[in-house]
């Protein structure tokens, strides 16, 4: 009789998965992040002498601006204005360093072109940071 050195089932994958080397992964991380979170917090609680700037180089955030279009004109912030007072308006808000957000608010009987003119304003004066204001559906 020959003798067989064949092994049964040796070239069939191993199904067991060897998880030891991520759970020492995981506590090292673990152990990390306990030495680091106490130093992080004293980082952010750590005083510091901060210098004193002056007044003019302050500047206010930016503001909101209410802009109410009407079949009789404009109203901001309350103000009822004409089309050429309204254009005076946006070139001053053109001109500050930090433009304001407008919001923009129509009635629903008000003619699309007014608002169309109103928006044509703004892309003319580069005023892009808009709110167009609605109500939700009842």
């Amino acid at each position: 009789m020959a003798r067989s050195f064949h092994r049964k089932r040796s070239l069939e994958p191993n199904s067991e998965l060897n998880v030891t080397a991520l759970i020492d992964l995981g506590f090292a991380l673990l152990i990390i992040f306990m030495i680091s979170t106490p130093l992080i917090e004293k980082e952010q609680v750590m005083e510091v002498d901060l210098p004193v700037a002056a007044e003019s180089s302050k500047q206010a955030p930016p503001r909101s601006v209410d802009i109410t279009v009407l079949s009789s004109g404009y109203r901001v912030d309350g103000s009822l204005l004409s089309e050429l007072e309204l254009e005076d308006e946006l070139a001053r808000f053109a001109t500050m360093a930090k433009a304001p957000v407008l919001s923009i608010r129509a009635d629903a009987d008000t003619r699309y072109q007014n608002v169309v003119r109103l928006l044509d304003l703004l892309k003319e004066y580069k005023l892009s940071k808009i709110n167009l204001v609605t109500k939700p559906e009842e």
